[in-house]
């Protein structure tokens, strides 16, 4: 079943630093959007507009390198799960996905590793940066400075539309906030050749942010098997609610079930995505709820085949194991099983 986008609520975040009573009717959608629905369009970001038309700019340019400079930096290369993979190359419960995507993260130092390091510490590290398209690297970097204070700023205002301390999920992310970025391009795919673009799966961290084309694709399961488009809207990010935040909540907010459907044939869809996680060695503690909302949670619907971890760090490595199996072998053989 398709619906359309008003069925995905939309929110503006310029209400935040309005008057008390915009700022109390902010805190109060944003409260609904994230229990009822888990997905948003946020309006009025703050993040700059000509900055995002540009990264969408040099993601094209990326994509339309040559292969060989795309692999130059394939993700193979990299023990920290960053880089370029072909279609096909990542998977989804158990299928892969037809989308080709550069994975970048933090910008950090290898940290030294032992026997008694946790194998998570492996995450941390360098990105890769293709050669043939140096404006990629300080375009990027910028976005991700901004998106990760814009973010930050936001999970504040998630605290207090839970009626707790604006300060309550700082400590979870301190000075070392684990950013993911994904460039994707989804080609198109013939009638009749299958259309998982990203197949149905729910995100593992805190909060996602979603830059779109004018291609549709993305689609939101509100309901069991009820599946609503969450349709392109200019000059909005779409916001969902991960997995951790669920956690965190005892699932008082919702993290939704999200796939995407391959455009078609003559078609294509960039999406760049931003996850905001936790410091790897950070635990995600059970934050006390007011009773008014703490009657309301569900409990975390943790897949007993995909088991959350309160420790960052190892539900992060946990999720690139499965997605990367390649990866996985290659740097991971002592734990991989």
């Amino acid at each position: 079943m398709s619906q359309t986008s008003t069925t995905i609520p939309s929110v503006d975040f310029s209400q935040f630093s309005g008057t008390p009573e915009e700022r109390e009717s902010f805190l109060s959608q944003l409260r609904y959007a994230a229990r009822e629905i888990g997905f948003f369009y946020l309006r009025n970001h703050g993040v700059d507009a000509t900055l995002l038309h540009d990264v969408q700019r040099v993601a094209r340019e990326f994509f339309v390198l040559p292969e060989e400079d795309k692999l130059a930096v394939a993700m193979i290369n990299s023990p920290h799960f960053r880089g370029y993979n072909r279609a096909a190359s990542e998977i989804t419960r158990g299928q892969p996905d037809w989308r080709e995507q550069f994975d970048l993260g933090a910008e950090r130092p290898k940290l030294s590793v032992s026997a008694e390091t946790p194998a998570w510490a492996r995450l941390q590290g360098p990105n890769q940066w293709p050669e043939a398209l140096p404006e990629l690297r300080p375009l990027l970097l910028r976005w991700q400075r901004e998106m990760t204070a814009m973010s930050l700023r936001l999970l504040r205002a998630f605290a207090l539309a839970l009626k707790l301390p604006e300060d309550a999920f700082d400590p979870l992310y301190g000075e070392k906030p684990n950013e993911h970025i994904k460039l994707i391009r989804y080609p198109g795919r013939a009638a009749g050749a299958g259309n998982q673009g990203v197949g149905a799966h729910k995100d593992s961290g805190f909060l996602s942010f979603l830059l779109q084309d004018e291609q549709r694709g993305l689609q939101v399961e509100v309901e069991e098997n009820e599946w609503v488009d969450a349709l392109p809207v200019a000059d909005t990010l779409v916001v969902n609610i991960g997995e951790l935040l669920e956690l965190a909540t005892n699932g008082y907010l919702r993290a939704t079930v999200h796939r995407v459907v391959s455009p078609p044939a003559e078609g294509e869809r960039l999406s760049l995505a931003f996850f905001l996680g936790a410091q790897l060695d950070a635990v995600v503690p059970l934050f006390p709820l007011p009773p008014e909302l703490a009657k309301e949670a569900r409990g975390d619907a943790s897949d007993p085949l995909n088991p959350l971890f309160r420790d960052v760090g190892f539900n992060y490595l946990k999720g690139r194991l499965r997605s990367h199996p390649d990866v996985a072998q290659r740097y991971y053989s002592d734990i991989v099983g």
